[in-house]
């Protein structure tokens, strides 16, 4: 009993560095710039609404966070090969800090489904997360550039493409948490060994 108690911080920890390079990773595709904005369409944004959708939103954020240290520290992890805390001063700046917000609010709307979540509360999860990030980096976005009103605007090009991803990432934690319902955290585990103990009686 004490070895699998033991084991809970590990398994957290490995899964949480994993999901962490798997997010760099995703920066290897090249962001694109559309109609002149100064912010990319990236693959990248998808990690923080898997990362909270299937690995929790305390899990979810740390992993966020880890991931923003590399950033900080100046590992080329981010799309098209960036990295350092010149990134954070950017137009792209409040969308990057908001992934830890995006994967906490995924992951607490997911926590009531578990261990089997729906389909659509993992889409609804995953539009929440997405706006988080938009709450946190149109704003900041906008106090760089000096003009709310354009940066308010000139986000509405992510709009389409954004909801694409919320839509796959929602498929794809779906698929994941049917696959391996253990993925929703140790809490989800003592649950369901509760439910049996119960089932079975004395």
């Amino acid at each position: 009993m004490a070895r699998s108690r033991s084991a809970l911080p590990a398994a957290d920890l490995a899964r949480t560095v994993v999901f962490a390079a798997f997010i760099a990773v995703l920066g290897i595709f090249p962001g694109v710039y559309v109609g002149g904005s100064a912010v990319p369409i990236v693959v990248q944004n998808m990690g923080p609404l898997l990362a909270g959708s299937i690995l929790g939103a305390r899990r979810g954020a740390v992993c966020l966070l880890l991931f923003l240290v590399l950033v900080a520290l100046g590992f080329p992890v981010l799309s098209g090969g960036r990295g350092g805390l010149a990134v954070f001063a950017g137009p792209t700046g409040g969308f990057i800090l908001g992934w830890a917000a995006s994967a906490a609010v995924a992951g607490l709307l997911v926590r009531r489904a578990l261990p089997r979540p729906g389909l659509p509360t993992l889409v609804l999860a995953c539009v929440a997360g997405a706006a988080m990030d938009y709450l946190v980096g149109v704003p900041y976005w906008g106090a760089v550039i000096g003009d709310f009103g354009a940066a308010a605007k000139q986000s509405l090009v992510f709009l389409p493409g954004d909801a694409a991803k919320v839509v796959l990432a929602a498929v794809v934690a779906a698929i994941v948490h049917r696959a391996l319902p253990q993925t929703g955290g140790p809490q989800v585990g003592a649950r369901q060994a509760g439910d049996r103990a119960e089932a079975e009686g004395p």
